[in-house]
């Protein structure tokens, strides 16, 4: 028999947020920022549940972290104490399980999500950003190396790069155009605001305990150390990158803003929906030893992934947001643990907090690239409903991206939304 909170926003049909789910995220409310899991159409502030007393049978560790303003104290722990905390919270809001005076104990920590103002979840450390979709990086290569799609690494190193941590923003953060040197051909370089400015579709995990200095982690306890999963938009500005990308790839194209979602969904809310990557193309190498998983079965994530479009004429005649590109995590060419052991394969060392993205995520068709580049393959630009015509973004424009895994008979398990605006240039100087 399948759970049911009494909560009754949690059971509604297309709910995020269901008790199957149970993310966490930071808010601020009433002048307080406290740590909260989301369940419905309401918070659950975990520092009003311990001030309580009901989470007075779980280990004192455990209710001291579900007391700080971060999640970084409880990504420290083991998956072994998250998984209890996850228990306890799940037996708190089943209709089956709870009685009615911890009910009104319960009812009493919770706040509706429209009051609240989520916050970054953590602090980041470290934020590495990959380029794990072999479609991306194909349709890429056909736009600028056509006669030579992939270099000759990538089927066999997943291919990562570090960014700039202090400019990660939570959903809801306005952007603003970056400055940047750009060139076209047989011209000096100019320095003005970027022209062409583009969004990233990915996914992010965030680390839980890390592994000390020197020390790898085994591609078979990788996922051991992800406290849990979240949208992330990785901002590009395509003609300052295509200056400056060479020889030492992204900089000030990338490094300007990186906007995560605010909820964190557990690996352990996924299980159901675990699968098998895409298999690879005949003739493609099989992974190095270090890189081969003993559990290829449950390598991927059935992941639905979209991203809509709002420009501000759209907003200001009352249009709904635009659906543009529809796509799912199953299709990476490297897994989540994949990442992980490969990025820990020389001795670097992860820690509790650190941000690890797949890179922009793509399909094979039409209609679920990852970003406004791949579109110029097609033989028209992005066309919205008011008539007004895309290549890269405008000011003005909001770009939200959402993430959910359902099945018949299984609870959607949704990410909420990671959205920010597009606001003009600051002028430089």
């Amino acid at each position: 028999m399948a759970l049911k909170s009494w909560l009754a926003s949690a059971n509604e049909p297309g709910s995020d947020f269901p008790i199957q789910n149970l993310p966490y995220g930071v808010f601020r409310y009433c002048g307080h920022t406290h740590i909260g899991i989301a369940i419905g159409d309401q918070i659950l502030d975990l520092y009003m549940c311990a001030t309580k007393g009901l989470l007075a049978r779980l280990a004192e560790e455990v209710e001291y972290a579900c007391q700080a303003g971060t999640l970084n104290e409880l990504m420290e722990l083991e998956p072994k104490a998250w998984s209890q905390l996850r228990q306890h919270l799940t037996a708190l809001l089943d209709v089956e399980r709870i009685d009615s005076e911890t009910r009104r104990c319960v009812e009493a920590a919770l706040v509706p999500m429209r009051e609240a103002e989520m916050q970054l979840p953590t602090r980041i450390g470290d934020y590495t950003d990959f380029y794990a979709s072999i479609d991306h990086a194909t349709r890429v290569g056909k736009l600028f190396r056509p006669e030579n799609l992939l270099l000759p690494n990538y089927k066999y190193v997943p291919i990562g790069y570090h960014g700039r941590s202090s400019s990660i923003v939570v959903s809801g953060t306005e952007i603003h155009r970056p400055y940047g040197q750009t060139k076209v051909p047989d011209t000096a370089p100019v320095f003005g605001p970027a022209k062409s400015l583009d969004y990233e579709l990915e996914v992010g995990m965030l680390i839980g305990p890390g592994n000390p200095l020197g020390r790898a982690i085994p591609i078979d306890e990788a996922e051991r150390h992800v406290f849990g999963l979240c949208l992330v938009n990785d901002w590009s500005a395509r003609d300052i990158q295509a200056w400056e990308y060479q020889p030492l790839g992204p900089f000030l194209a990338k490094n300007f803003a990186t906007t995560m979602s605010p909820w964190i969904v557990p690996l352990e809310a996924l299980a159901p929906y675990r699968i098998p990557l895409r298999k690879r193309a005949d003739g493609d190498p099989e992974p190095l030893s270090y890189l081969k998983s003993t559990h290829p079965e449950r390598d991927g994530i059935d992941l639905m992934l979209e991203v809509f479009l709002e420009s501000r004429s759209m907003r200001e005649a009352g249009i709904p947001p635009e659906r543009i590109s529809r796509g799912n995590l199953q299709g990476l060419y490297w897994s989540l643990a994949q990442l992980i052991a490969h990025h820990t394969s020389n001795g670097c060392n992860l820690r509790a907090g650190d941000l690890l993205a797949t890179g922009t995520v793509s399909g094979p068709e039409e209609g679920s690239e990852g970003c406004l580049l791949e579109m110029r393959h097609r033989k028209n630009p992005l066309c919205l409903p008011t008539g007004e015509q895309r290549t890269f973004l405008d000011d003005g424009d909001r770009v939200i991206l959402r993430a959910y895994a359902e099945k018949p008979g299984l609870s959607r398990i949704g990410f909420g939304e990671c959205a920010s605006t597009v606001m003009e240039a600051i002028p430089a100087g």
